[in-house]
């Protein structure tokens, strides 16, 4: 995830503080990892240093000033070309779990119980994300499902190199 892009895109509704931005990102996409208020304070730095956000006004108080930001019409425009651009699909060639079952098979080592303690991890996973859903908002039931189909493909993966065990282990150590 874009970080900048995704303060531009909530900047887009007017101006707004960095704890403004902190919180209305946690609440829209940082359920499972909120940001750090570092993260964001040095995301408008680079987004002003980058003419995307401008300082829209500053506020004294107690502490430190209060920067309010605004997206600026090159920030727009950024959003917009990041928005328009499709996301490159993770083919997941470089799986670690492929590499721990292939390198058990290399070791000497049987795969079969790395592929059990996998799948009692997914479906462990899955019971958790369907109850998250179940009482979730439609954000949450959305990305729930997201994460949902991910894991039904591992599954799937990992029937599949179950199946074909013994036939990957004679190749492996061939």
């Amino acid at each position: 995830m874009s970080i900048g892009h995704t303060l531009l895109g909530l900047l887009e509704s007017g101006p707004r503080h960095g704890y403004d931005l902190k919180r209305a990102f946690d609440e829209r996409f940082g359920h499972d990892r909120p940001l750090h208020y570092g993260q964001v304070y040095a995301t408008m730095s680079r987004l002003l240093k980058n003419g995307l956000v401008e300082v829209d006004g500053i506020e004294a108080g107690g502490g430190p000033e209060r920067k309010r930001y605004a997206i600026t019409a090159a920030g727009v425009t950024d959003v917009e070309k990041w928005l328009e651009q499709p996301e490159k699909p993770d083919p997941y060639l470089q799986s670690t779990l492929y590499t721990k079952v292939v390198l058990a098979l290399l070791t000497g080592r049987g795969a079969s119980d790395l592929l059990d303690a996998q799948r009692a991890e997914h479906l462990r996973l899955m019971r958790t994300l369907t109850e998250r859903k179940r009482h979730g908002d439609l954000s949450d039931q959305l990305i729930c499902d997201h994460a949902l189909f991910h894991l039904e493909a591992d599954l799937r993966w990992l029937e599949l190199t179950a199946a074909r065990l013994d036939q990957l282990t004679a190749e492996v150590r061939a």
